[in-house]
């Protein structure tokens, strides 16, 4: 069962775990379970998803439960008119805050802008010895993406040399074996924690928030972030 944050007339949004894809795709022909067709299944009604989420990343997946509203939704998403807010866990010690203003290449070569804000929550260093250095240093991140890039918050922290835990391909090859050895841990360390927006039916603050997962837990309770 999928854990239901929110649900009115209009909307539903759900806590979707690390690993689950959205919606059937030809890049996971071997894969049988999705967020769409579960949700559906679970409340008995047709879902429409208004965004996007990376399959490794768990958290908010908000959809529309009828096609007017689903186009609204998306209208609020496109003209940047909805709040997003991710907790990451990354590499080494961030600035306490910062901006990332670096297009981004898409599938047919072309460049669109793409801009992401962060602030540092917390800071680690724990003595799991990597390559030269004696100890491993790590950041919990709140992350605010200004555009909607596909693996816009992934590109954009690696690209800082900042790359979120048990990220591949955009993470740190080397962190993930050592987490994976360690501490039987791959899952990537990103989390849509809150969606703000007005509802398009009743102009209502709409503040939508998701606890974190069991994986997630752990990790900030190993690193004591």
């Amino acid at each position: 069962m999928l854990d239901i944050l929110y649900a009115d007339q209009d909307l539903i949004a759900i806590n979707k775990p690390h690993g689950l894809l959205v919606h059937r795709s030809s890049i996971a022909a071997d894969t049988s379970e999705f967020a769409l067709q579960l949700l559906r299944d679970q409340i008995q009604q047709a879902v429409y998803p208004v965004h996007r989420l990376d399959r490794k990343t768990g958290g908010i997946l908000l959809f529309a439960r009828n096609k007017e509203m689903d186009s609204l939704t998306q209208q609020l998403f496109a003209n940047k008119n909805v709040t997003k807010i991710y907790w990451a866990i990354v590499r080494g010690y961030t600035d306490d805050q910062g901006t990332i203003d670096y297009p981004l290449r898409k599938e047919n070569n072309s460049l669109q802008d793409a801009i992401t804000h962060y602030r540092t929550s917390s800071r680690a260093e724990v003595a799991l010895p990597f390559g030269k250095h004696a100890t491993s240093r790590y950041s919990l991140l709140e992350v605010r993406p200004e555009t909607g890039r596909m693996h816009q918050i992934r590109k954009h922290l690696a690209h800082i040399s900042h790359p979120i835990l048990g990220d591949r391909p955009h993470g740190c090859n080397k962190q993930n074996k050592l987490w994976k050895e360690q501490f039987s841990m791959d899952t990537m360390m990103l989390h849509a924690q809150k969606l703000s927006f007005e509802h398009p039916r009743t102009q209502q603050e709409i503040n939508i928030e998701a606890p974190t997962h069991s994986e997630f837990t752990r990790v900030r309770q190993i690193l004591d972030l």
